[in-house]
């Protein structure tokens, strides 16, 4: 973008990296907050939520000029509610003036004329909100990562949207610790100086460590079939022969498998995690497994003196590849600490919820929703063909209501389209739906919509659909 002159309270489009231009305000940063070094920046504020960041002089273009070709090229419910917001916004600004003009010429006739009033207002807020409670952009992956969260408060030094984290203390003792800007724009996250070991790299551990180097990570990798470990030692990763030379290497292992029994191999089989725990060794468990596969490792990782957290993921490949991943962390509370810089290069967001197994249940119910859903959705696109009515018609009247949504778009679009490359794996989806319900059996809690769906996902088992995409669920419906 062209380089422009810009002063304080001017409206803009601003601009980051591979994200598309954004309506913002110009604004005084806060004092403690040091301007980047290097190139003219300013202190932008953005319309729709609660977000503002230093925005190079070149990628900012002046609102009104820009107001047209910009909504041109942009489309989408958040991007409306950020124009909506600039619009209501300068309304309000409008009739300050006014109100401001009518009492002038009421009080002050035949005086001096006093010197213009500056219409736009430091202070105005709720603009900045959108007037809406949902923080329409701060959900959006496109903009939710890039941005340093308005409410933090800032360093006395930062580099240009640097990745730190926001703890959220609610009632329910949950904390989250949130990244306010991308992984994968300027690498400005600074990595631990601990040690990372990484052991399996299948769809989303490969996604996970890709990230932890890209950020800076010293990191060791171990994967059942060496040739998968190729690529991240040409990006600058170690290899480790064994989980237990991973584990005797690092401060902070991270393990990513398939399924409880896996998981259990990893730390108690021949050569495995626990001959490599130390006291003070950290191990992570992300792999998706039961509560009861948890409490075991946890007990054999502390037994001898290791420091234990579980953080499954909440996401798919595409996800961990763009560093936008959900954790969702339980157990020892230090080591979730320590792993701040890692879960800012994986994720967008990550969560701790208390002692060890909490996780595991939480991500079952959020991956038996997801089945659930994905399986529902399947039945309503065959129902609609075997009825006559229009597939294509039917998404596009459901990506216009109210359960629009990036997930249904895609795994729709990739059904119409035939295409049913894994980015969550059916067989693992069915895996979670199995637990999930032996969990609610456990507590005597029915799961009858996640046992329809379950028996759905053997069907597409049984064609032979597990290496595929959850999607291919569909495929159960049409044979």
């Amino acid at each position: 973008m062209a380089t422009v002159h810009l002063r304080i309270g001017d409206l803009v489009w601003g601009k980051l990296g591979r994200y598309p231009p954004w309506p913002g305000k110009v604004v005084s940063p806060p004092k403690d907050l040091k301007k980047p070094r290097g190139k003219k920046c300013f202190f932008v504020k953005f319309f729709g939520t609660e977000d503002h960041a230093w925005i190079k002089v070149e990628q900012l273009k002046p609102y009104h000029p820009h107001k047209e070709e910009m909504i041109k090229i942009n489309k989408g419910k958040r991007f409306q509610q950020a124009v909506d917001a600039v619009e209501e916004y300068l309304k309000k600004a409008k009739g300050k003036d006014q109100s401001h003009s009518d009492d002038k010429s009421k009080s002050d006739k035949g005086r001096k004329a006093a010197k213009p009033m500056k219409i736009i207002e430091e202070d105005d807020e709720d603009a900045f909100k959108g007037g809406s409670s949902d923080k329409p952009v701060k959900d959006d992956p496109h903009f939710h990562h890039f941005l340093l969260s308005q409410s933090e408060k800032p360093a006395s030094s930062m580099e240009p949207i640097t990745k730190r984290l926001k703890i959220i203390e609610e009632d329910t003792r949950s904390t989250s610790i949130q990244a306010a800007d991308s992984t994968a724009i300027n690498g400005s996250i600074t990595p631990t100086d601990k040690r990372i070991g990484f052991l399996g790299l299948g769809l989303m551990g490969s996604g996970v460590v890709s990230n932890l180097l890209k950020m800076g990570h010293v990191v060791t990798v171990w994967n059942r079939t060496a040739e998968k470990c190729d690529l991240f030692i040409q990006e600058g990763a170690r290899l480790g022969r064994t989980p237990a030379e991973v584990v005797s290497m690092c401060d902070i292992t991270f393990s990513c498998v398939s399924d409880p029994k896996a998981a259990r191999d990893l730390v108690l089989g021949p050569s495995g995690v626990l001959q490599g725990i130390r006291p003070g060794k950290c191990y992570v468990e992300m792999s998706t497994v039961d509560p009861e596969t948890i409490t075991e490792l946890s007990q054999v990782i502390t037994s001898r003196g290791g420091r234990f957290l579980e953080a499954p993921v909440s996401g798919s490949q595409q996800l961990s590849n763009d560093g936008m991943l959900v954790i969702v962390a339980a157990g020892d509370r230090s080591v979730y600490e320590d792993c701040s810089s890692c879960f800012q290069a994986m994720g967008k967001t990550s969560f701790f919820i208390g002692e060890a197994g909490n996780a595991a249940r939480m991500m079952l119910i959020l991956n038996m929703v997801q089945g659930s859903f994905m399986a529902t959705i399947a039945e309503g696109l065959t129902l609609a063909q075997a009825t006559g009515q229009s597939q294509q018609t039917f998404l596009d009247i459901l990506c216009q209501g109210q359960m629009a949504s990036t997930f249904v778009d895609q795994k729709c679009q990739n059904i119409l389209q035939g295409n049913f490359k894994p980015d969550y794996y059916l067989k693992h989806i069915q895996k979670d739906l199995r637990l999930a319900i032996s969990m609610g059996d456990s507590v005597n809690h029915p799961t009858p919509m996640a046992a329809a769906a379950n028996e759905v996902y053997k069907r597409a088992k049984a064609l032979d659909q597990s290496d595929n995409d959850m999607s291919a669920v569909y495929r159960a419906y049409i044979h």
